[in-house]
């Protein structure tokens, strides 16, 4: 499917001196080894229809974009419980499953097929799990302020091309930041929607923004996200309010929050 996204002229205008930063190519997963500390980023089979990319955040909560939890054809909203999280999804294995209990979206993400700066910024979903992945060699990520412009990143996902393993892109670039969204050098297709973008901080990964979009500028991909910790914050509020004795937390850059519980394309 094809969007327009309103604010494209002053992204592209921000963007340009970035574009002299060369991203590296994806690299494929394909062992335990190359997999090693990336193993809580996962597959979401979606309703046996549709799939996107899920990251855990807590031992039972997945971070991933609110779009993917729509279906394209009818605009109306899945059955959470259709849905299942292959955690470490490699040559059809998975380190750890689990299928979701219910899926809290941000309260002002509206789904349509007109892109803008709101639904961008706003395109967060996290999924409860019926039960908590705690193996040892399963850690969820902590969450990341903004990230510079400029910053390099990482992306870890799966797509259509590529959905018996996960790829690396070890090298990509914040190109852009504006009214609450990212733009990124980074290389996704379709099924990479709700895949973590990582900022490294001594060697460990930190998310920064989840993959909502993706777009060519220029004949160079680029993938757009939202800046996270506002609209975090927002989906968190809800969780407290709907299941305030869930014993849950998602650690941030700053503090622990107590949890409970132009052409743009949607990837």
């Amino acid at each position: 499917m094809r969007f327009l996204f309103g604010i494209l002229g002053i992204l592209l205008w921000l963007a340009k001196p970035a574009f002299a930063q060369q991203a590296s190519p994806l690299s494929l997963l394909l062992t335990s080894d190359d997999s090693r500390g990336w193993e809580a980023v996962g597959r979401l089979n979606i309703g046996g229809i549709n799939m996107c990319t899920g990251a855990l955040i807590s031992p039972r909560l997945v971070l991933t974009a609110a779009h993917c939890l729509y279906d394209s054809k009818t605009g109306k909203q899945v059955d959470a419980t259709s849905i299942e999280f292959l955690a470490g999804w490699r040559s059809g294995r998975a380190t750890a499953y689990a299928k979701v209990r219910r899926a809290v979206l941000h309260p002002d993400y509206v789904f349509g097929h007109k892109v803008s700066a709101d639904r961008i910024r706003n395109d967060l979903a996290i999924l409860q799990l019926t039960q908590p992945i705690n193996k040892t060699s399963v850690k969820p990520f902590k969450i990341d302020n903004k990230p510079s412009m400029g910053a390099q990143v990482e992306v870890v996902s799966y797509a259509f091309d590529r959905a018996q393993s996960p790829s690396l892109q070890k090298a990509c670039y914040v190109l852009s930041s504006q009214s609450g969204t990212l733009v990124f050098s980074c290389d996704v297709d379709y099924g990479s929607s709700g895949a973590p973008i990582f900022a490294m901080h001594d060697g460990k990964p930190w998310i920064v923004s989840v993959v909502s979009a993706k777009a060519e500028v220029a004949g160079s991909k680029v993938a757009l996200g939202s800046i996270l910790q506002e609209p975090l914050l927002d989906i968190i509020k809800v969780l407290r309010e709907t299941e305030p004795r869930f014993p849950q937390t998602v650690a941030l850059a700053t503090t622990q929050v107590p949890q409970l519980g132009a052409k743009f394309l949607r990837p």
